[in-house]
């Protein structure tokens, strides 16, 4: 399994205690791959304590895997979260224990894994030489680095740095348990790798470094050693704990080819037919064969040079002699092509249409900043959550006044998180009301959104159009 799955927990440089555990291994035939991070947190033994209990939890739940993925991690961290509340009924010594914990699910036969999370544990996906945070930090600080208030240097540095406001062990309203708990799912491709750590290695090393580590040519256990011996060598001041998760199928290379639609295709074909032939003299000792049909074939184009000829002087004495109006009359009007797709629209477009899953992550590794939009995105999946990691910015190219993205109107939902837009007349055209927005700017777009809707033909429609649900952030983003 160590080609598929390894974690590794470390103690650190200034901690007499380790309040860190781990999962790596599988489940159910090894038809999944379990991977978590348990942090315990609350006095010298508290933590310790509250992630064994999680860690206990967890496993028995997955033990006998049922149901959907996603309602069954949930229950995971719900069957964690009463089993801390009633050890620390139990025992005042550990009244205030708690953790925090990330557990991906990967399914590797159908490429997928799925998530859930809860503290300041973390996960990354590693694809093509890229690292992209999935999780979200939910504590103050993390939710400023995350909305780019503050960068990940002021970030690893702030005062209140490990200041978590939810974690397991922590009473929560009932009924609303999953409002605590952030989950996912993703595509998990041939080559992608997950990464799940505590904050003892990302408040010790940046995602520069972390990268370099893991996307090295070595084994998953190196990469572990070596992230853990980075984070230590920068001070260690926490317990540190690891656990990278691999696909590790071949990875299938694809040859997109251009394709040629099939009115160029009747085109190419009218103007091979058409396209003059070589002629050939005939020899003195060949046969005549065909040559009347050549005479006749001659006569006539002679006589229809003739009257082209008489056409065309008749119509340039005309030209002479005719009103301005007549000249005006045989201006011709310009026809202006149609600018072509650039390649990294045409790249985006691509792999919207051919995504696997729902959610599609966009680095800024593999997609130049500003991307210039000279063609609208088409949007016709059911349902897709579009997230960038890093700066990316769509941008309209000079020329171009239609809009960036274009919902088809069978999409239920897009939802658009921390995309950027700039210089359109429209932004985004959607239809009833399938479109959500997060941490998502217009910069210099004369229509941000256009929504449209659809009704049932020739029948009576009654309602209204709903309040909008957007909302404009009041706090500055840093350097904009």
């Amino acid at each position: 399994m160590n080609d598929q799955v390894f974690g590794i927990t470390d103690t650190g440089k200034q901690r007499k205690n380790n309040e860190d555990t781990f999962i790596a291994e599988s489940t159910a035939n090894s038809k999944f791959i379990i991977a978590c991070v348990i942090d315990g947190v609350g006095g010298y033994s508290g933590g310790e304590v509250a992630a064994e209990l999680a860690r206990e939890s967890i496993l028995r739940r997955l033990n006998k895997p049922s149901g959907e993925i996603i309602p069954m991690i949930i229950d995971c961290f719900k069957l964690a979260n009463d089993r801390i509340l009633q050890e620390k009924q139990n025992s005042k010594e550990h009244n205030n224990m708690a953790c925090v914990s990330t557990l991906a699910i990967a399914d590797i036969e159908h490429n997928q894994f799925y998530y859930a999370h809860i503290g300041d544990t973390r996960l990354y996906l590693v694809r093509d030489q890229s690292l992209v945070k999935l999780s979200h930090d939910q504590s103050f600080v993390g939710f400023l680095e995350d909305s780019g208030r503050l960068s990940e240097a002021e970030a690893m540095n702030h005062p209140k740095r490990n200041e978590i406001n939810k974690a397991l062990g922590l009473d929560m309203e009932p009924g609303k348990e999953n409002d605590y708990i952030e989950t996912g799912q993703s595509p998990f491709l041939p080559g992608d790798m997950l990464l799940l750590c505590s904050d003892g290695l990302t408040d010790m090393l940046d995602s520069a470094k972390i990268r370099a580590i893991v996307t090295a040519n070595s084994t998953l256990k190196e990469k572990c050693q070596n992230l853990i011996e980075a984070a230590n060598n920068n001070g260690g001041k926490d317990n540190i704990t690891v656990v990278l998760v691999q696909n590790n199928k071949a990875q299938v290379q694809y040859d997109v080819k251009k394709k040629v639609s099939p009115a160029k295709k009747n085109y190419e074909t009218i103007i091979n037919a058409v396209k003059p032939t070589e002629q050939f003299p005939l020899k003195r000792n060949q046969p005549a064969t065909g040559v009347k049909s050549n005479r006749l074939t001659i006569v006539i184009l002679s006589v229809l040079i003739i009257v082209l000829l008489a056409v065309t002087v008749g119509q340039y004495l005309q030209n002479q002699n005719g009103s301005t109006q007549a000249q005006t009359q045989q201006v011709a009007v310009p026809v202006i092509a149609k600018k072509p797709a650039n390649k990294q629209e045409i790249k985006l477009q691509y792999t919207i249409d051919h995504l696997p899953g729902h959610t599609l992550i966009l680095s800024d590794t593999a997609y130049t900043s500003p991307v210039l939009i000279s063609q609208a995105i088409r949007i016709n999946k059911d349902s897709l959550l579009i997230k960038v990691s890093g700066k990316i910015v769509l941008q309209c190219d000079s020329g171009y006044t239609g809009e960036a993205v274009r919902l088809s109107p069978t999409c239920k939902q897009l939802v658009l998180d921390s995309v950027s837009f700039t210089g359109f007349q429209t932004a985004v055209v959607s239809y009833n009301n399938a479109l959500a927005l997060k941490n998502t700017r217009f910069i210099n777009c004369g229509v941000a959104v256009q929504n449209m809707f659809t009704f049932a033909n020739k029948k009576y429609i009654n309602g209204k159009l709903p309040n909008s649900a957007f909302k404009t952030d009041s706090l500055p983003l840093k350097n904009k």
